[in-house]
Order: C-alpha cells, then structure tokens, then sequence
C-alpha cells in the first residue's frame, strides 16, 4: 500500500493541492471554462458549444430571462437561469429577454434558456468530480 502511494506520487497522480473549486466556479461563470482548465479540451469545446449555441437560439427566438419571481414556475425558471453565468449577467445588463413573451416561438426561447443553465450546472459540477478524482 506504501509503496503505491510513492508510485503515484512519482507519477503525479498523487491527491491534488490547491483550491478545488476553481473549476466549478470557472464553469458556472463561463461554460466550458471548468473543463478547459482541467485540460479536457474535447469536452470543454462540445459544452461550450452546446450551451452558448441553445442560450444564443433561446435570445433570437425572443425567449424571456427571468429577473424576478412571483410564483412557483418563475422561481424554478429563475433558478435555470442563473445556472448561465456570466450570460445570464450580460444579457440582463444589455436588456435581452423580453419581459413579457409576444410570440408564441419565444415560449420555446424560454426553455431553451433555462436548459442552457441548467446544463452549465451540471457541467461545472462535472468539473468539479473530475477535479476532486471523484470521476476519471
């Protein structure tokens, strides 16, 4: 068993130091960044991809971005949203997402938004396993 530990150690596949939050807070903040820093580059370029492009379709089909809640749903689509990041930071601060939805496509922008945070989410927690040996 000791002589492992010292195996692994020589190899640098020993517990790793520093602060091993980094990753998921990077990867709520920017999708992908969790990934990229762990250098998982594949990974990293297909969530960035895959969440950068549903957040950018949800805004272009006039999707709402939740800023306040006032009952049950708006809590849960709030929530979603936050999951963003960063984007949903920026697209409040640029005035995008409608208050109030005008067209019957922007109910599906909607829900293309929350599932991009929501995805986010789940890969910044993804990092985070990954980082912490929890996931190979």
């Amino acid at each position: 068993m000791a002589t492992e530990e010292i195996k692994n150690a020589a190899a640098g596949q020993g517990p790793q130091q520093g602060f091993v939050y980094l990753p998921l807070i990077a990867g709520w903040l920017i999708p992908g960044a969790g990934h990229f820093l762990l250098r998982k580059w594949g990974r990293g370029a297909l969530l960035a991809a895959s969440i950068l492009g549903m957040f950018a379709m949800g805004v272009a089909m006039q999707g709402k971005i939740y800023s306040s809640a006032h009952d049950i749903l708006d809590i849960l689509g709030l929530v979603g949203d936050l999951g963003n990041g960063l984007l949903y930071i920026v697209s409040r601060v640029l005035g995008l997402g409608a208050d109030q939805v005008q067209v019957t496509v922007g109910d599906y922008g909607t829900r293309f938004i929350v599932v991009a945070g929501l995805l986010n989410v789940i890969a910044a927690v993804d990092a985070h396993n990954l980082r912490t040996g929890r996931k190979a």
